[in-house]
């Protein structure tokens, strides 16, 4: 009988993103900002682009992604 692998929740996407919709509490790890700073960027819309789902906000990891890379390319100029 062969055993059922079992997926592990730590798993990731290449360049160390979850492979899943990020919640603000994962930004805060990724990134080392407090909380108070996901919110401030959302209410600005400086930070990633997030959306809700019902009452939950989520955040794409690709958009998360593209978003840390802009600021990169912005350092760079």
């Amino acid at each position: 009988m062969a055993a059922t692998a079992t997926r592990d929740p730590r798993s990731t996407l290449r360049r160390g993103l979850p492979d899943r919709y990020l919640t603000p509490e994962d930004l805060t790890t990724l990134l080392s900002v407090p909380l108070e700073t996901v919110y401030a960027w959302r209410k600005k819309r400086t930070g990633p682009p997030g959306f809700r789902v019902g009452k939950h906000l989520r955040y794409d990891p690709a958009a998360v992604h593209a978003w840390i890379s802009s600021l990169s390319e912005r350092e760079a100029a």
